[in-house]
């Protein structure tokens, strides 16, 4: 899963990303201090891992990873080339979903790129930016498909696609906003459209702000106001928080510092679990003496797909998947016990893989 962090200069974008990723990006207070996008790996949390591996003694733990892409902060005129607006659109265009840190603090000594504090003007501003150079996208292609889709019924579908999404970019709303069916949006995955991909809005607030999250914040509530009407998700975070925790040293100093300040859950945690949700997407694990691992898959895929996940020739070969849920084998304690319970199932190819599935796949090739 890749994560691109987006947002206006000097909102806390690169501070969130040094606080999460550890990566060391360049911090400064001034505009376009991230010029090539940092990328940075981080482990998903998932205690279940740990339980897993103490009751198979497992040699290694494999989590699931995120690769987050702090992208350069872009201005008004981005689509047209201002600031570092084209290489800014190329960068997002390779992720899977845009994390857009939003400023909704006050700090007279951090200077704001539109002279103050405004969230929502921040989002239309990045908005409209995606917006337009989809736009320009849309407009040229269809110049050409029109030609082709004369002679030619699949093109022609195209085209009759790409004009509903044009019209609707052409009112100033983003792709996402359309009610597309499957065969659709299959057809416009491959343009990667900026305005259509998934957005979690991150509200970056201080330290009081974070602790009640974002409750008592204008600034928030206008941006989670606006969420609403597009279905998206709404993060609080303070990167200033973030920063303190990713400095600690051990998992017992992180839990005790969180629960100082009154949070339950870092905002790290916060940001993969609305990412997972957003994008709909769940973890089936494996376990035995070699490894315990996270595998993260599509919520929805089929017990075939997924076994091509850790191997194609597992999917080739597929004749069974030994299942038993997360919940049912730690109640029983091991998968002996299990077993003798009756809770390990054998699936078919077309079983539908729930989250927390322990998974051992039977192949032949």
């Amino acid at each position: 899963m890749k994560l691109g962090i987006v947002g206006l200069p000097n909102v806390g974008k690169s501070t969130l990303f040094n606080a999460i990723t550890k990566a060391g990006a360049l911090v400064a207070n001034y505009p376009f201090a991230t010029i090539d996008p940092n990328v940075g790996l981080v482990n998903v949390p998932d205690p279940r891992l740990e339980v897993l591996s103490d009751m198979s003694n497992s040699k290694k733990i494999v989590p699931a990873v995120i690769e987050f892409y702090d992208i350069a902060g872009l201005v008004r005129g981005a689509s047209k080339g201002e600031g570092l607006g084209n290489q800014f659109l190329s960068n997002i265009r390779e992720t899977d979903a845009i994390v857009e840190v939003l400023r909704c603090f006050d700090d007279p000594n951090v200077t704001h790129v539109d002279g103050s504090v405004d969230p929502i003007r921040d989002i239309e501003t990045i908005n409209l930016e995606l917006i337009y150079a989809d736009f320009e996208m849309v407009d040229k292609v269809l110049e050409k498909r029109r030609k082709v889709a004369r002679n030619d019924k699949e093109v022609a579908r195209e085209v009759e696609v790409l004009e509903k999404v044009h019209r609707v970019l052409e009112e100033g709303k983003s792709a996402r906003t359309l009610s597309l069916t499957d065969d659709e949006k299959k057809l416009l995955k491959a343009y990667q459209l900026l305005s259509n991909k998934p957005i979690i809005y991150v509200c970056n607030v201080n330290e009081e702000d974070a602790a009640d999250d974002g409750k008592s914040n204008p600034y928030v509530e206008k941006v989670r106001d606006l969420a609403k009407g597009e279905n998206a998700e709404v993060t609080i975070v303070s990167a200033k928080i973030e920063y303190e925790i990713s400095e600690l040293e051990s998992e017992e100093e992180k839990k005790d510092f969180l629960e100082m300040i009154g949070l339950e859950e870092s905002g790290l945690d916060k940001v993969i679990r609305d990412s997972y949700r957003t994008l709909n997407l769940i973890s089936f694990l494996t376990t035995g003496e070699m490894e315990t691992r996270a595998w993260t898959i599509k919520n929805g895929t089929k017990a075939v797909d997924a076994a091509g996940k850790i191997h194609s020739d597992i999917s080739r070969g597929f004749i069974k998947a030994e299942i038993v849920s997360y919940d049912e084998l730690v109640d029983s304690g091991s998968l002996l016990n299990a077993k003798e319970k009756g809770l390990l199932r054998m699936e078919g190819k077309d079983y539908i893989m729930k989250d927390g599935d322990v998974v051992n796949f039977r192949f032949n090739v």
